[in-house]
């Protein structure tokens, strides 16, 4: 018997478009003159990737937790009779507080089926700030290749972008593991240098 949730857990995770993609400062330097940039996706993308995918066979439920110091909730995420439950607080005290934990359950319990967790493992992106306007001095940060929705991607070289994308994910604990990888990275790079090697 087929298992519903594993047939679209590929379609679930695929990277998102450029455009659903929402930029945040999570640091500061001490002139604020630098900003650490992070991607996010808010929770009516989630909703959006859900409805798409499986309209009819997901759901959300939250409870408040009056217990805790600040607004934060419970929230399951069930998707194919599998549930997935999270803690969702609120940390802007200018907005309707349970409604943006609720938000952040939604988001944090997507992620646990995969939904936008690639975002975490991104490199990250230290730009020019204007503290003044809250964004960047020139454009946002452009993502590396195997973060890009498939359409998004130079057509070309698929394999090797899909290939990189594993191996960001899945690198390997092991020591021996780990100088094998290098060991064939390095490789892979002198193939690229060749053709300039081969112009000079």
């Amino acid at each position: 018997m087929s298992d519903p949730l594993a047939s679209i857990q590929e379609a679930l995770q695929r990277p998102f478009s450029q455009r659903e993609i929402g930029w945040k400062p999570q640091a500061v330097n001490r002139s604020r003159t630098r900003a650490l940039l992070v991607p996010y996706v808010d929770a009516r993308t989630v909703q959006r990737r859900l409805d798409e995918i499986c309209p009819d066979h997901w759901q959300f439920k939250v409870e408040a937790l009056p217990e805790c110091p600040q607004p934060a909730v419970r929230g399951t995420l069930t998707i194919f009779d599998v549930p997935r439950e999270d803690i969702g607080e609120a940390f802007d005290a200018s907005t309707d507080q349970l409604k943006a934990a609720a938000s952040d359950a939604f988001k944090r319990c997507a992620v646990q089926f995969g939904i936008g967790r690639y975002l975490y493992g991104l490199p990250k992106f230290w730009v020019d700030w204007d503290d003044q306007a809250r964004r960047p001095t020139g454009p946002y940060p452009a993502l590396p290749a195997y973060a890009l929705a498939p359409d998004e991607r130079s057509a070309g070289a698929q394999h090797i972008l899909d290939a990189l994308g594993e191996l960001q994910e899945h690198f390997p604990q092991d020591v021996t593991l780990q100088r094998s990888v290098y060991k064939h990275l390095k490789d892979a790079l002198r193939v690229l240098e060749w053709p300039a090697r081969g112009a000079s």
